[in-house]
C-alpha cells in the first residue's frame, strides 16, 4: 500500500465526515448519519471503489 493510496482514502473519508458534520450524509436506508463510525464505514468502501488500496475490513 503505498503513501498516495492511502491519502487518497483519507481524503474520502474526510470528504464524508464533512458530509456528516453538514447533516447531508445518509445511510443506505436512507436515515441521516450521525456517528463518526458510520461515517467512516460509508467513506472506506467508497475509497476502495475508487481504487484506493484500504485494509480489508475486520470481520
Amino acid at each position: 500500500m503505498s503513501w498516495q493510496d492511502s491519502e487518497k482514502a483519507g481524503e474520502k473519508v474526510e470528504k464524508t465526515m464533512h458530509e456528516m458534520k453538514e447533516g447531508k450524509l445518509k445511510s443506505g436506508s436512507g436515515k441521516k448519519v450521525t456517528s463518526k463510525k458510520q461515517a467512516i464505514a460509508i467513506g472506506l468502501p467508497e475509497a476502495r471503489k475508487e481504487g484506493a488500496k484500504v485494509p480489508k475490513k475486520k470481520e
